[in-house]
């Protein structure tokens, strides 16, 4: 029985807690929302350049190693 009970708990608190960080959040206003997509923007760039190094050196080394005609 004290099981089941357990068993039964577990999703009420997970409901509990889930209910209460709903609660806490708020929206960002508009100067905080415009760092995040100023963050997420530089990030996207830094990833191409990186994505673009790396291809880049790949190709030739790739050319090297298969011994492209």
């Amino acid at each position: 029985m004290e099981n089941v009970k357990e068993i039964a708990d577990v999703p009420q608190e997970f409901v509990r807690d889930g209910m209460q960080f709903i609660n806490r959040c708020t929206k960002p206003d508009k100067r905080e929302f415009l760092k995040i997509c100023q963050a997420v923007g530089v990030g996207f760039v830094i990833m191409g350049v990186i994505g673009y190094i790396v291809k880049l050196i790949h190709i030739p080394v790739n050319n090297i190693l298969v011994g492209g005609s």
